[in-house]
């Protein structure tokens, strides 16, 4: 069992920066691909970045790409998302998530553990 805690959250203008901090419980969670996704108000989860077990491989969504970074500590046991130049419609709850597979994918039902989330506001 994985409990995942978000961080980091918060309200932003338009051109900012947030760094969204994700840290889990239990000793696998080096094992553990991990991905970060997000939820507008009226729109479907999406897909935003993920990272391989080792942290030696990334995926990103397109609309995030060059933006966004992610990286994790397995010492620390948590993953982080940088977010740079950030734009309105970054605006969303983000949820981090552990996957079994240890790879750093974008399907969301590959995924076993999620957390509560962690809401991010970004002003015009």
């Amino acid at each position: 069992q994985v409990q995942l805690v978000e961080s980091g959250g918060g309200l932003v203008q338009a051109g900012g920066s947030l760094r969204l901090s994700c840290a889990a419980s239990g000793r696998t969670f080096s094992t553990y691909g991990m991905g970060w996704f997000r939820q507008a108000p009226g729109k479907e989860r999406e897909f935003v970045a993920a990272i391989h077990w080792s942290g030696g491989r990334t995926q990103y969504a397109h609309s995030v790409e060059g933006r966004f970074t992610i990286s994790r500590d397995n010492a620390k046991n948590t993953v982080y998302l940088q977010m740079n130049s950030l734009i309105p419609e970054d605006t969303a709850v983000y949820y981090c998530a552990a996957s079994r597979t240890g790879l750093g994918i974008s399907t969301a039902s590959l995924y076993d553990y999620w957390g509560q989330g962690t809401q991010v506001t970004v002003s015009s």
